[in-house]
């Protein structure tokens, strides 16, 4: 059997195509996997469990169907849905996993992460998630009203809207390293939990890197995203395969 990883769905009611694509591979490939992990930004954007929203009302109800029929599904939450909380989870029928974390996958320790924790280049976004992550300002933010926590989250979208665009006309190269992993943190994330295999989104950018970390040869495995297609890893007891899924 196959054990499946996405990550970056950026699901939003603006792309109904791929939620239909998403809902689709729940209802078709997923229901033969071993297992689901989803790796951060399933949503584009979230702002607490009580929104409503008839797409995550579509996905949940599709997710705990999996999870029904004997697939487990785990989430690990990104740096758009980091406010999914245990309420939503219990609904779809999903485990929330720590980021990151080590999972052992056909007897062989693999690490799972989103990804943003290796983009220690960009120190703004760093110091902005730590900020964001603290437990005191969650607590904070979801004991406003609905409207407050909507503009306050369409306020921080443009910021970063406007901050990358900027960083992107000042100097490309530049906005590629920053929004990119830093290969030294990559290091020193292999080296801290002693893994050879790395699982992880957020980047963007799809692809199998081989690396060396202390005379050991180490894989690291970038999910891709779900703007334009899907995006799919697909992994067994012979290896794993990493695949783009047409929404056409």
């Amino acid at each position: 059997m196959t054990t499946l990883f996405i990550s970056d769905l950026h699901l939003d009611p603006s792309r109904p195509a791929i939620t239909e694509l998403f809902l689709d591979f729940l209802h078709g490939e997923a229901r033969q996997a071993e297992a689901l992990y989803i790796l951060g930004d399933l949503f584009e954007a979230w702002i607490g469990d009580d929104t409503p929203s008839p797409a995550a009302d579509a996905v949940a109800t599709a997710l705990r169907s999996l999870a029904d029929a004997g697939v487990p599904v785990a989430f690990i939450r990104g740096n758009r849905d980091f406010l999914l909380g245990e309420a939503y989870a219990a609904r779809a029928g999903m485990r929330i996993l720590p980021d990151p974390c080590v999972i052992t996958l056909y007897g062989k320790p693999v690490m799972l992460q989103h990804g943003d924790l290796l983009c220690t280049d960009d120190t703004a976004y760093q110091a902005f998630r730590a900020q964001t992550r603290d437990p005191a300002f969650i607590a904070q933010f979801l004991s406003q009203p609905l409207d407050a926590r909507i503009a306050f989250a369409q306020k921080a979208r443009a910021a970063s809207q406007a901050r990358q665009s900027e960083l992107k006309q000042d100097d490309r190269a530049q906005f590629e390293v920053v929004t990119d992993v830093a290969p030294a943190e990559v290091a020193a994330t292999f080296a801290r939990y002693g893994v050879d295999t790395m699982i992880h989104g957020h980047t963007h950018r799809p692809a199998v890197h081989r690396v060396q970390v202390g005379g050991r040869d180490c894989t690291r495995i970038v999910l891709g995203d779900w703007y334009e297609q899907g995006s799919v890893l697909r992994v067994d007891a012979h290896g794993y395969r990493l695949d783009a899924l047409s929404a056409a």
